[in-house]
């Protein structure tokens, strides 16, 4: 009886090792992050050629964030070999290695630099914190500090405010915490300020839209329910929500019950009321406005990506060029070879808007040849890799149903156990 079940949860393992290719651009262009699989991939955009890693050991398993920090000097990347890796954004030197107790699914880099916050599948958030890692020195290895916990719900997404005042943290289980990130993080936060409560599936990925003009940031967030919610985080109110499936129009079903499709990532446009968005299934990008003094969200242009079947798995735009930096890919567990495509959107906020070809990317082919793997991917490679993502995504919507002996099975066949030295 037991065989039917272990190859059910090989199955369903399989599924969640799907790792989507991300990417991640430096706040300034000056190198742009690809990772996929277990690769970690940077170009530099102002000496135009790859960038070699400096670090004793590269990641040995799947990467499932990264990011910079807004001031351009810093990089974290982490995922599931249960390491969370500092680098600087400069010598790309990797500055300081903390190890996880768990598998790492989200980080965030505080806006001053001072701190890097972690997230893993158990749902605790850790923080660490950062003396001395602006001067680019190598610094002893340091553990992280638990800094609150969503209790077993795995964390998909965290996010500073852009006044630092707040950490906030979304789960699969269709919550966003708000949290004030305390003067000593190292003792805890203890003080929750608000919960955004209205999403009816799993949260995927949380942005603020902010502005110079703006007293406060409103927080726009995408879930596996079809939607984009706007928020006010100080109260935790509900603002408007924004049906990206049936606005869109790029969804077609001869079923009854409407098709739920998942919101894959989101990327505010800075010093503006917008962000662009990608959909699970979707050939293309949404640009999504927000009304503040009406508080209201609406889809004001639909951006198809012609040709090939480029999905975007991660999106990420620089805050001076205002380019918005696509990837589609994925890769299976961290022996399976991953390639990548990447794609650029110009122009994001006028008209008229122009998908690049890829001579008209900076860096080129040599920028394609590092962060794809090579120069070009064949269709069917980036279709099947749509394909996987999109049956983990899917996966994701179900919570799974064990038996006693199903979970005792588990329990001793789980590989995300402490070691010990």
């Amino acid at each position: 009886m037991e065989e039917p079940q272990i190859e059910e949860g090989e199955s369903q393992n399989k599924l969640l090792d799907v790792a989507p290719a991300l990417i991640s651009v430096h706040p300034s262009q000056k190198s742009v992050a690809v990772t996929v699989g277990s690769d970690l991939r940077v170009f530099d955009l102002i000496e135009n050629h790859a960038v070699t890693l400096v670090d004793e050991s590269s990641h040995k398993d799947s990467v499932r964030a990264i990011s910079y920090g807004a001031s351009g000097k810093l990089f974290v990347s982490a995922g599931d070999d249960k390491l969370v890796k500092i680098w600087s954004a400069e010598s790309w030197r990797c500055l300081n290695t903390i190890c996880s107790e768990k598998r790492v699914s989200a980080v965030a880099i505080s806006g001053n630099d001072s701190h890097v916050c972690y997230a893993d599948k158990f749902g605790v958030v850790w923080v660490v914190e950062l003396d001395g890692i602006n001067e680019g020195k190598v610094l002893p290895s340091k553990n992280g500090a638990p800094l609150l916990s969503h209790y077993c719900s795995i964390i998909t997404s965290l996010e500073f405010s852009p006044d630092g005042r707040y950490i906030l943290s979304a789960d699969r289980d269709f919550k966003i915490r708000v949290t004030v990130f305390p003067k000593e993080p190292l003792q805890g936060a203890h003080e929750i300020q608000s919960f955004c409560l209205g999403h009816t599936e799993f949260v995927t990925c949380i942005a603020f839209v902010w502005s110079t003009d703006l007293t406060q940031g409103y927080l726009m967030s995408g879930s596996g329910d079809s939607t984009v919610r706007l928020w006010d985080v100080t109260s935790g109110s509900l603002l408007d929500t924004c049906d990206v499936s049936t606005m869109a129009g790029h969804i077609e079903s001869n079923e009854s019950e409407p098709v739920q499709v998942t919101v894959t990532d989101i990327c505010a446009i800075p010093n503006t009321c917008s962000a662009a968005v990608s959909i699970q299934s979707f050939q293309g990008i949404l640009l999504l406005s927000c009304d503040l003094s009406s508080h209201t969200l609406s889809i004001t242009k639909v951006i198809k990506i012609p040709g090939e079947s480029f999905i975007p798995t991660s999106i990420s735009l620089s805050t001076s060029t205002r380019l918005l930096w696509m990837v589609s890919g994925a890769s299976n567990g961290s022996n399976h070879p991953g390639y990548s495509r990447v794609r650029v959107i110009s122009c994001i906020e006028t008209e008229p808007l122009v998908v690049l070809e890829d001579e008209q990317i900076p860096g080129g082919v040599k920028l394609l040849e590092q962060l794809q793997g090579k120069v070009s991917i064949e269709e069917s490679v980036m279709s099947a890799a749509a394909e996987a993502v999109r049956a983990a995504m899917s996966s994701l919507l179900m919570k799974k149903q064990y038996s006693d002996e199903k979970r005792e099975f588990r329990k001793r066949t789980r590989n995300d156990k402490k070691t010990t030295h």
